[in-house]
Parts: C-alpha cells; structure tokens; sequence
C-alpha cells in the first residue's frame, strides 16, 4: 500500500475518546475498570494501524472493519485467562503438560477453607507462639511411608537440591552414569547437583555399574552416595545395576549416608492393576536408606510439591538450611497435601477417592461401557461421512513414571475421508472448551481413562462443535 492510501487510512480511525462514547463500550465497562478499558481501546487502534501499514487491512476491507469485535479480541488477549481447563482424551493419566494430577474434590474443598480464612500455619496454638508450618504434615508422612521424619517443599527438583546442599554442598556425591536422568523441561541431575554446590562422581557405564564401582570411588571428600529411580526410562538387554540394599550396605560399611530420588513416590502396591514396575515409598525406607526424596503431585495424587523422608538428623539438617525457606509450600498447597494424604487413611482406600489412582484401577467393563456410550451419541450426531469405531489401544500413567506399563483399554476412533485428522484435531484445540486427542494415520482417537466426572456427558457435543467447524 502506497504512504498515500496508508495516510488516509489512518485519518479514517477514530480517536480514542470517540471511541470510548461509543455504546459499543458498555459491555467492556461491566467486566474491567476504567483505566482497563482505555487501555483496551488504545491497544485496539494499534493494532488497526499495524493492519493498515503491514497491508493486511487495504482500502476497500477498511470499512468492514468490526469495531466491536476488534475491541473484544483485543480484550481477550491482554486480560482473558490464559489457564483453562479442557478435556484430556489422550489416555495419559499424569499428563505432564496438561496439569498432572487431578484433584480429588475433598482437596479442593481444603484448599478453599484454608485459603478464605486465617490459619495457624505458622503458629502454635497450644503454646500461643510461633508454630512450624512443616508440623502439620510431618506426623501424617512418617505414619504413611514409616520414615523417622518428613519434609515437605514445593517440588521434587526442589528436594533434590535441598538435600544435596544440605549434605553434600563442596564435597562428591556418587551416582551411576546409566541414572543421570533428565526430567521435563531439559532439568538433568547434574545440573541439579551443579547449582546444590555438590561435585558429580560419576560410576559404572549407561547399561552396568557394579558395587565394586561405588567403592572405588569412594574418598575422604565422599559426602553421598546417591540413586536415581530411572521412572521416565528403563535401560534393557545387557545390563546390571546396583540394588539400594546393595548401596546401603555400602554405604553403612565406609560410613557414608545414601539418598534415594524416587521421582513419582507412589504409596500404594500398584501390582494388583498389572504394573509392577513401581517400587513405593514404604519399600525404599524398609530398604535403611537415609533419605528419599519423591513428587507429591504424580503416583501420589496430591498437588506439585516435592516430600524428603528419612533418618531425623539428615531431615534435621535440610529444615536449617536457608534454602528451606525459598522452597517452601505456601498454605494452599500445603493444605491440598494434607486432604491428599488424608486420603490413604480412608476405609474406602484412595483408589476410590484420589483420581489418579481411579483411573489406573479403572475396570475393563466400565472403560468399554464409556467407549461404547461415545461411539453411540457420536454416531447419531456426526455427518454419515464420519465413520466411528471402537479400538483397541493403550493408555499410559503418564508424568514420567511407568514407562514400560501399558494400560490397555478401547479408543473411540473418527475418521472422514473428505476431512484430515490433523484439522478436526485442530478443531477440538480450539473450541471454547479445548479437547486433547490423539491422532494416528488418519484416524482422531479419544480414550475415555482421562475422562473426569460430567466430561462423558459432554465430550459429544464438543466433538460434533469441532467436526462442524472443521468441515464447514
């Protein structure tokens, strides 16, 4: 567009306080304040002047411009919540992206009396003084697990360099070269243990390390011997690892503590539902290790928070540490893991009660009676094109933990050969409430395992929204 056109454009923009007397305005009165909704306006026209220069708005589409629409759209994106909930279909249970675990409803009804009132989180009431906030879960963790003593914080990383820099800070800390893991994000061990001022000594090879390794490595700067739950991988074939009695043992023999990073920290025998690749918490402590370290937000159920269980004088130690307070549980979070771990002491169990854990133990029957009910309301809602079957397929726990235990249950697959299952997938993203499918070939898949309560009632309509869209 010539500088000429843009110019006269520009002069066609109404001004701010045209724009403000607008009736179009009202509704955005009701929602934010006065300084709020200038600044909507402002930002607006902005961004109809950015159109008219980069071209995308000429001359003849300038008039068709909807005002309204533009200020509702501008509105969105500086002041709509940009954390929503959706429908998880993938069959993933402790989505890693998608918030993890869910919460139980007793939980969330914890969090919301603790957080709308004053609380003793920091005061003792029995002797009218400051109180230790980490007293409220201490006694209820030890009971669980069968640890001398417990400490919470905000999340497992967070308890790893806590208590690396606790116990082992200008001094080495051993570790097998096939247990480097790295988490999420692209956060390894060894940059953990980097900025815990720990120094790595790393043994063994990938596929096998021997005791004979761990001791030899053994010096006068040895602080811990540390073993990481490979929970988001498993190395096969030709292989040997040393088991924690093994490392315990070692340990007590040249004097020097032992840690386990558990990652998921499960409390319950999860055999009974076919994975028997998880050990529990309860297991690693009868082991003797000294500390164990573990998430509170994936195998248990809870909120993200990192739990260290173990011997009193090791727990001791990391509750001085000046770290302790920067990682610490603010109240609502605290009180969430209080009512998860509440949980456990149930006489219904927390398969009944914590969602995570329903969903491993979800029946064979119910999952096919679920599927079956999607695959009916679909095929009476969806254009004939669309064909709706119902497959066999695979779910996963899901937050690194589990990587070899398969879940296996019925999909309801979608497909329409007129339409890819990439823009019906896209379609589903970006409705009012998004749904998180699979897809595979041509093929949408939804796996009823993640549905939470209400959401099979739902999920037709959304699914029919999406297909609309996407074929219009």
């Amino acid at each position: 567009m010539s500088e000429s056109k843009a110019q006269s454009l520009f002069r066609k923009i109404p001004s701010v306080d045209k724009m403000l007397s607008q009736t179009s305005v009202t509704s955005l009165r009701k929602i934010y304040s006065e300084t709020t909704v200038k600044r909507i306006v402002r930002k607006a026209l902005e961004s109809l002047r950015l159109g008219i220069l980069s071209g995308e708005i000429s001359e003849g589409d300038f008039d068709s411009v909807d005002l309204d629409k533009l200020l509702n759209t501008e509105a969105d994106r500086l002041y709509g919540r940009k954390l929503r909930t959706l429908v998880n279909a993938t069959g993933v249970i402790v989505h890693t992206n998608l918030g993890r675990s869910p919460l139980p409803k007793p939980v969330i009804d914890r969090i919301t009396e603790v957080a709308m009132s004053y609380s003793n989180l920091e005061y003792d009431v029995d002797k009218g003084s400051r109180g230790d906030r980490n007293s409220h879960l201490r006694v209820l963790i030890e009971e669980l697990t069968g640890a001398e003593s417990a400490l919470a914080v905000n999340n497992n990383a967070a308890a790893v360099l806590l208590a690396l820099s606790t116990m082992a800070e200008g001094k080495e800390v051993i570790v097998s070269r096939g247990e480097l893991i790295e988490i999420g994000g692209s956060f390894r061990i060894p940059e953990v243990m980097a900025r815990s001022g720990a120094v790595l000594k790393e043994v063994g090879a990938t596929n096998r390390t021997h005791p004979r390794d761990y001791i030899g490595a053994i010096n006068q700067n040895t602080a811990l011997i540390l073993k990481c739950h490979t929970s988001n991988y498993r190395i096969v074939g030709f292989t040997r690892e040393v088991e924690l009695n093994e490392l315990v043992e070692i340990g007590r023999t040249h004097n020097i503590p032992t840690m386990m990073d558990l990652g998921s920290g499960c409390l319950v025998d999860l055999r009974p539902h076919g994975l028997t690749d998880e050990v529990t918490v309860q297991s690693v402590i009868a082991s003797g290790v000294d500390i164990v370290s573990f998430s509170g937000d994936k195998l248990l159920g809870g909120p993200q928070a990192g739990l260290l269980v173990g011997k009193k004088e090791y727990i001791g130690a990391m509750k001085k540490n000046p770290l302790a307070r920067a990682l610490r549980m603010d109240k609502m979070t605290l009180a969430g893991l209080e009512a998860t771990l509440e949980q456990y002491t149930r006489p219904e169990g927390p398969f009944q009660s914590i969602p995570t854990l329903e969903m491993i133990a979800r029946s064979s029957e119910r999952l096919l009676s679920d599927a079956e009910l999607l695959a009916s309301s679909l095929r009476k809602s969806l254009d004939p094109n669309f064909v709706i079957t119902i497959e066999a397929g695979s779910g996963k726990v899901g937050g690194g933990a589990l990587p070899m235990g398969d879940l296996e249950g019925p999909r309801v697959t979608i497909r329409n050969e007129s339409l890819s299952a990439a823009k019906l997938e896209r379609s589903l993203r970006f409705g009012a409430t998004p749904v998180i499918a699979l897809v595979h070939e041509n093929s949408v898949m939804f796996d009823c395992r993640t549905l939470l309560p209400g959401q099979l009632d739902i999920l037709p309509g959304l699914i029919k929204k999406a297909a609309d869209i996407a074929t219009a």
